[in-house]
């Protein structure tokens, strides 16, 4: 039963990561935008070895509308993407200065229209900024819940979420959507794990499965 199976999800987690860190480095909704924004298809290792220096030139709406898009790019690039990321970056900026009075707005509808910000990146911030409860669906999480059948092989993000949604208290998403994350990182990684290896597939799927030679993933210690 994917109810059952959702259970023991959420308590192996819970054992793995009492604590819940955002990886983004940031300070304020506004940083932890511009650094959501900067880590589509790039990892938040390489996006907190950047913003240090994005921020160090401004950590503001105010201070980012001074800079040029061209100057932007410039210390952005590592992340990949960068001249679409430095103009997104800019134009929301901008917006956020004339249509919100400089603050991140604190909605769906008005986070997903600014320049850059999709439905994940908006989920993101509505947590991890505001508090509100959300179900953010990157790689790791749309993979991990495929393999827990939490949801149907071949499901879109939206039906992922979706599925997630219900089967987890809404009180459970904001800290168990990066709990899946930290699993998905650390030991049920894309090629680490075929969805019988790692000890929460081997639980769920069953031992009968592991491939001849395949060691069962075993955590490593955390920094």
């Amino acid at each position: 039963m994917r109810k059952e199976r959702a259970a023991y999800v959420s308590s192996r987690l819970e054992e793995f990561y009492p604590q819940t860190p955002i990886p983004l480095d940031h300070t304020d909704p506004y940083t932890l935008l511009v650094a959501v924004l900067l880590s589509a298809q790039c990892t938040d290792k390489r996006v907190n070895l950047v913003t240090p220096g994005l921020f160090a030139k401004a950590s503001t709406p105010q201070e980012m509308v001074k800079l040029s898009v061209e100057e932007i790019n410039g210390v952005v690039r590592p992340c990949g993407l960068a001249p679409r990321k430095a103009e997104a970056i800019w134009k929301l900026s901008e917006i956020i200065l004339t249509v919100h009075e400089g603050k991140v707005p604190a909605t769906f509808e008005a986070l997903e229209a600014l320049p850059g910000v999709g439905h994940k990146t908006a989920s993101v911030i509505m947590a991890q900024a505001f508090g509100v409860p959300a179900f953010p669906v990157d790689t790791h999480i749309h993979r991990l819940a495929q393999r827990w059948k939490l949801s149907p092989k071949g499901g879109t993000v939206p039906r992922v979420e979706k599925d997630l949604k219900k089967l987890f208290p809404r009180e459970e998403w904001n800290v168990l959507h990066l709990r899946i994350i930290f699993c998905g990182r650390e030991f049920c990684t894309a090629r680490g794990c075929d969805g019988h290896i790692c000890p929460i597939c081997l639980h769920l799927n069953g031992p009968a499965k592991v491939a001849p030679g395949r060691p069962v993933a075993k955590r490593v210690k955390r920094d």
